[in-house]
């Protein structure tokens, strides 16, 4: 799973869908939210495949489909002039239920620009409030994660879910966050959060 190959899965579910009434496209995605519901209760795999052919546990999709959902509903509220609140419990959901595991799942280059990441290097731990503690490693271009708390770092990281989820996904820039206390990195190193948004790049 890559931003090139995401991109012409949109593109091309896009233009096989001429579909752009909202109440009909908000009925259809209530329909299948019903109909999703209904296979994850029966299933028993223990992962699945997804996007690109990307192996996760079902626990997963269903978080990555809540990030979407909570993600593209802030864009459509955002173009429309409409709020659009993003509690926490499910902002914490999708980041430690789909990210976090699509970080692991896929290659250690997948979430990183290769061209903004050059020779960077620098550790993580990411305290997520209301949630669990994850050490990043940044190492030239790639991105693995440890659930441990062993290890050198060169900053902590304090973050609100939702608004991480909108800087880590490109729709927020760090100084609101930063200045409005939703966000707060220490260390000998606090300065490469920075460098390493810049580096981030989803899928």
């Amino acid at each position: 799973m890559t931003p090139a190959g995401m991109a012409e899965v949109n593109a091309r579910a896009l233009a096989e869908d001429g579909e752009r009434n909202l109440p009909v496209l908000a009925d259809r995605i209530a329909t299948l939210a019903t109909e999703f519901d209904d296979v994850a209760s029966r299933s028993r795999a223990t992962t699945v495949d997804w996007l690109q052919g990307t192996r996760l546990p079902p626990s997963a999709v269903a978080c990555h489909l809540l990030e979407e959902c909570l993600i593209h509903g802030h864009d459509i509220a955002r173009a429309t002039g409409h709020p659009w609140p993003i509690q926490r419990y499910h902002a914490l959901l999708a980041i430690e239920g789909a990210v976090l595991p699509l970080i692991a799942a896929l290659p250690p280059t997948a979430f990183v620009n290769q061209e903004k990441a050059g020779s960077f290097r620098a550790r993580f731990e990411l305290r997520l409030r209301g949630g669990s503690r994850t050490m990043m490693a940044f190492d030239r271009g790639s991105l693995t994660l440890d659930t441990g708390r062993a290890g050198h770092v060169d900053a902590h990281i304090s973050a609100d879910p939702a608004a991480l989820m909108l800087v880590f996904i490109g729709r927020r820039g760090i100084a609101k966050p930063l200045l409005g206390g939703k966000l707060a990195a220490w260390g000998p190193r606090p300065w490469k959060l920075v460098r390493m948004l810049s580096a981030i790049d989803p899928p």
